[in-house]
């Protein structure tokens, strides 16, 4: 844990230390500060990852500290022994030359056209591993790892001076010894980093960075819900992915060793996260499986793929009007089964999306499917609509496994409240749980949101309860399928709660007394009345018209 905190705090100092560099430069909260901070991280990463993987097949290399001169010299000396140690690399390492390392570029740092050789460097990275770090857009087409970040900044003169203290911040930030200790162990922490890193990207559309980040404490419960026993080549997808958030824990309990990841996202922001989010998490293997495009217009994998897990947090309320008449056709028939949102006039922003997004991810199970759906709580009580015919179906077809309604403000950038939908086609029809846990979690502040944060033990509650299907007052019920059909469909654990009304035993004199002060308190109320009747009267007879 002391090491979890150790790294996470020099991490937030390396992004803090670009930050000013890019503000110095005049890119401060600028639009493509975002782009040049996390691939400049990734390039550090990279860079450590290659070196840690190397010294682990060629240890003589890290003797006397003079890694990268050894490494140079058998490249220089003895280039068949240096093709043969990029052979034996795991498929998930990056492949790269001793002259594409952060040492390399310090020590030339004062060559003429550096800026040039920073881009070049980054380019053929790029190049030579697009085969495992490249994302696909929906055409197939491959993006870059890298951009050319010196051509950010406008003033030619300054670019030299920009990519030079942009090494220097890497050279000095130096993981050298404890940033290995990291290669070999589960990167939960970085969802603490992922935030921290897109927050001030954000702070002005709640909207936005709700699209990214997924509290841990969500992320966990799903996760730790979904996943029992023994799983074993699991195909697990997220068609609203974002930063991965979700998917980085559902992998972690399932072995990232054990499981391959999909996803698609309309952002390239959420593209780039994601891609990072997946190196840090050793997920390398998955990244050609990161798709940017549309999924409800031009879905990737409708047609390709089903899956074991599926988990989302999808946007809530998005303007798709533009390609809605696309989606109302026979190809989608079976995938909307339950109905299109209709286009809003007056306020278009307002559409509900995320009825399309569930209705495809139940399309998008297999047989033995399960899932997660993040949906603002409204969902689970509409008495008709599409909400309704969603409902309907998971019931009809057994397919709910239970609900949780989340406390307000778990998510700190938005104030609706929201429930998670949990679904297994092997549910049945029988002890399906929900769970009203809203009232858990201590709200704390952050910045101008205020935030409900679950405390372990809660977190630990929630899920043994409902893996346990207890029944507990005020917390959770066990309900089956005609029990739910007959309360209109509801989801809501309160509208199955048992009322108890709690009768007290008093003697005779005792009920006379409560009779006494109700009746006292009647007669003061009377005359008070009575007084501000005569009040008003007064003030009207004295009003003349003028």
């Amino acid at each position: 844990m002391t090491h979890d905190i150790t790294y996470t705090t020099k991490t937030k100092q390396l992004i803090d230390s670009l930050k000013s560099v890019c503000a110095n430069y005049g890119l401060g909260n600028d639009g493509n500060e975002f782009k040049i901070i996390t691939q400049v991280f990734l390039y550090k990463f990279l860079n450590d990852k290659f070196r840690f993987e190397v010294k682990r097949l060629r240890p003589e290399l890290a003797e006397h500290k003079e890694f990268y001169q050894n490494l140079k010299n058998l490249y220089d000396t003895q280039s068949d022994q240096y093709e043969l140690l990029m052979d034996l690399l795991d498929e998930n390492v990056p492949r790269m030359k001793p002259h594409q390392l952060i040492s390399h570029l310090y020590n030339i740092q004062n060559s003429e056209d550096f800026a040039k050789t920073f881009d070049d460097t980054l380019r053929d990275i790029s190049i030579e591993n697009a085969d495992v770090f490249s994302i696909k857009s929906f055409s197939g087409a491959k993006d870059k790892l890298f951009n050319d970040l010196s051509n950010y900044i406008e003033d030619s003169s300054q670019r030299d001076v920009f990519c030079k203290a942009l090494i220097n911040k890497l050279f000095e930030f130096s993981f050298e010894e404890s940033f290995e200790d990291y290669f070999t162990e589960k990167y939960d922490f970085f969802k603490d980093i992922f935030e921290y890193l897109i927050k001030d990207y954000n702070s002005d559309s709640g909207s936005v960075y709700a699209e990214y980040y997924t509290p841990n404490a969500v992320a966990r419960i799903i996760a730790n819900i979904l996943v029992k026993g023994d799983v074993k080549k699991a195909r697990c997808y997220d068609p609203s992915v974002g930063s991965g958030s979700l998917l980085m824990s559902l992998a972690h309990n399932i072995g990232e060793d054990r499981c391959t990841i999909y996803s698609e996202d309309i952002s390239q922001k959420s593209s780039t996260l994601m891609r990072l989010n997946l190196i840090l998490n050793n997920l390398t293997h998955s990244i050609p499986n990161v798709i940017r495009t549309n999924t409800m217009a031009e879905p990737y994998y409708l047609e390709k793929q089903k899956f074991d897990y599926i988990v989302s947090n999808p946007p809530f309320k998005l303007d798709f009007s533009d390609f809605r008449e696309n989606l109302d056709t026979d190809r989608f028939k079976e995938r909307f089964f339950a109905g299109i949102p209709k286009v809003k006039p007056k306020d278009p922003k307002k559409m509900e999306i995320y009825l399309l997004f569930i209705q495809h991810i139940m399309y998008s199970l297999n047989d033995v499917g399960k899932a997660a759906i993040v949906v603002p709580t409204g969902f689970i009580t509409a008495q008709s609509g599409i909400e309704k015919k969603i409902r309907e179906r998971l019931i009809d077809k057994g397919w709910l496994l239970g609900v949780i309604s989340m406390p307000s403000n778990i998510f700190a950038s938005t104030g609706t409240n929201v429930s998670v939908l949990f679904i297994d086609k092997q549910a049945g029809k029988e002890q399906i749980v929900l769970m009203d846990a809203s009232k858990l979690g201590e709200t704390i502040k952050e910045g101008k949101n205020q935030r409900t944060v679950l405390a372990p033990e809660e977190e630990t509650n929630i899920v043994n309860t409902f893996h346990n299907k207890n029944a507990i007052e005020d917390l959770s019920v066990i309900v089956n399928a005609d029990e739910i059909k007959g309360k209109n469909y509801s989801f809501s654990a309160g509208q199955y709660f048992e009322v108890k009304i709690e009768y007290v035993d008093i003697t005779p004199e005792q009920f006379q007394l409560k009779m006494n002060g109700f009746t006292k308190n009647l007669d003061r109320l009377f005359s008070e009345s009575a007084l501000l009747e005569k009040e008003i009267k007064k003030q009207l007879g004295g009003l003349k018209y003028d």
